[in-house]
């Protein structure tokens, strides 16, 4: 971002740029805080602004529309981006391209390789099916690794905690896996559609089963985002899943860290290189390939800002592929391109961990709901998905119960 900052001021000496940076949980207050004073930057991004705000500021016209300068480049851009920036605005009750996109993320499992082979197994004996691919795990790899061990390593490391959006977004993928549709194409509700309940009881059973029977940590039900990696590392944990690749990221990093001595290269080097597997998640309960909901990291203009004509010359140098490009490559494989010609590049075919990631975008990935509907980016929000969860594992309310709770805030929600 500084390089292309410098290159942007040489190419236009009477515009500089002033960066402000934070950690991604103070992005959202500190970015609202502006807003509300009336002085808000004039070109703002954050990796959780899509999944928490994006189409909520487009439905209430607090930003920009940016057609003009998206439409010219829309066909340099993979389809499901472009559709993840097309938001609707309630005032001019129409659909525009109100953000731009950055990049992109969707959703893994990874697991330890020795661990498994410590518990006698092969990587060629992990099942297929969905079912039998998470028995697996939980009755014959954890039971058999303790045995071998002594040890109090739990199969999956899967988040539980209502703090968690990692919880919210293996939910709803174990809801994509009984191929539940939330809403349609136009945003309508589809929940009072018995076969979506039906879908989301069959995902809530599943994904509460395995802490049930003690096959992820008890801790998980606290658990916040970092938490499911951090288990992973000090494997605690045999197999997780993660909406990036920043697990065999953190070896790959520490690989190449000239701080670091010898030795703990060498172990970062054989964990990132030999030991961690990344890949996808078992085929659905109906025997049909995965596919996964795509999340695209998207930036904003905002109807206030105080130098908007300079503010599109910066992000339409940014979106050039020369600058774009290395910008994304240089998250390590964490986040994946929304252009056509970086998804191509040999980045992403050289490398194991990139390769598992090229291989599921390309396979297609849908949109989540609050792109239809700006209202679900509240619900993820408020994490109804783990409160359920929850209601389920801590008070014992019955799963379908917790579902018709849960069916009945989305619709509370989406009614507003």
């Amino acid at each position: 971002m500084f390089e292309m900052i410098r290159k942007f001021e040489a190419k236009y000496p009477a515009i500089k740029v002033e960066l402000s940076q934070y950690p991604p949980q103070d992005m959202l207050p500190k970015t609202v805080a502006a807003l509300d004073s009336g002085a808000p930057p004039d070109v703002a991004y954050s990796d959780v602004y899509d999944f928490q705000v994006t189409a909520k500021w487009a439905y209430e016209g607090k930003i920009d529309d940016l057609s003009e300068l998206l439409a010219p480049m829309r066909e340099r851009f993979a389809p499901s981006a472009v559709e993840a920036v097309h938001l609707y605005n309630h005032a001019t009750r129409k659909r525009a391209y109100y953000a731009f996109p950055i990049m992109q993320q969707t959703i893994y499992t990874m697991y330890w390789k020795d661990m498994l082979e410590t518990a006698g197994f092969k990587q060629s004996d992990i099942p297929t099916g969905w079912k039998d691919y998470w028995r697996f795990w939980c009755e014959k790899v954890q039971p058999a690794y303790r045995k071998k061990t002594g040890s109090r390593v739990y199969a999956v490391g899967q988040s539980l905690g209502v703090d968690s959006t990692d919880a919210a977004w293996a939910f709803l993928t174990f809801a994509d896996a009984y191929n539940v549709r939330l809403v349609d194409g136009e945003g309508k509700l589809l929940v009072d559609d018995p076969a979506v309940r039906q879908g989301l009881i069959d995902a809530l059973t599943d994904y509460t089963d395995l802490y049930a029977k003690g096959c992820v940590p008890p801790s998980a039900m606290s658990w916040k985002d970092p938490d499911n990696n951090v288990a992973f590392h000090n494997r605690t944990t045999v197999l997780t899943h993660n909406p990036t690749i920043s697990i065999p990221g953190k070896w790959l990093d520490d690989m190449n860290n000239p701080v670091l001595t010898d030795s703990q290269r060498a172990t970062a080097r054989k964990n990132y290189t030999e030991l961690i597997v990344t890949g996808g998640f078992p085929d659905k309960p109906d025997g049909s390939r995965m596919t996964y909901r795509a999340s695209v990291k998207t930036g904003v203009i905002f109807r206030d800002a105080r130098n908007k004509a300079a503010a599109k010359q910066f992000v339409a140098f940014l979106l050039d592929e020369a600058n774009l490009t290395p910008y994304v490559e240089g998250t390590l494989g964490r986040w994946y391109p929304v252009t056509r010609a970086a998804q191509q590049r040999a980045f992403w075919q050289s490398d194991p961990h990139r390769l598992a990631v090229h291989k599921q975008f390309t396979h297609g990935t849908v949109p989540f709901e609050f792109t239809k509907d700006y209202r679900f980016a509240v619900l993820n929000n408020e994490n109804v998905w783990a409160k359920a969860m929850s209601r389920v594992v801590n008070e014992k309310l019955a799963v379908d119960k917790a579902v018709d709770e849960m069916i009945a805030r989305i619709k509370t929600v989406v009614a507003q």
